[in-house]
């Protein structure tokens, strides 16, 4: 038996013709950018917490320590409160040695829940800075 031989058909390459460099943005498009807040205004040092590890926490206050703050803040709210304590002393025994607590702030919030109910919700915060940076 005698195979077939298949051929195939060429197709012929196509050039590539250079793209047009990207447009300048317009005016109208920078006018619509969201305008931002001011660094005096904004907290840049606050870390909250929330259900994600307590690693993740650590490593938000390890950045802004080095990247210049001198203190860091730490919110939680319920029952991320504890992992917010958990982030504190991890910092403080295995990463940042010279770390000081300067302030603990407890309070409550009441908050709306469904049907129109109220409930309370502890809340703290917690303010650690480097030893040598008062």
């Amino acid at each position: 038996m005698a195979q077939k031989k298949q051929t195939q058909k060429k197709t012929p390459l196509k050039k590539e013709t250079p793209k047009a460099p990207p447009k300048a943005p317009s005016k109208k498009a920078e006018k619509e950018k969201p305008k931002e807040i001011p660094k005096e205004t904004r907290p840049e040092n606050v870390v909250l917490i929330g259900r994600k590890p307590v690693m993740n926490y650590v490593v938000a206050c390890i950045t802004f320590f080095n990247s210049g703050e001198k203190e860091v803040t730490v919110k939680a709210r319920g029952r991320a409160i504890s992992r917010a304590v958990d982030t504190i002393e991890l910092l403080r025994r295995a990463f940042v040695k010279d770390l000081a607590v300067e302030n603990i702030d407890i309070g409550t919030e009441e908050v709306a829940r469904e049907e129109g109910r109220k409930s309370n919700v502890s809340t703290m915060e917690i303010t650690v800075a480097k030893a040598g940076s008062k």
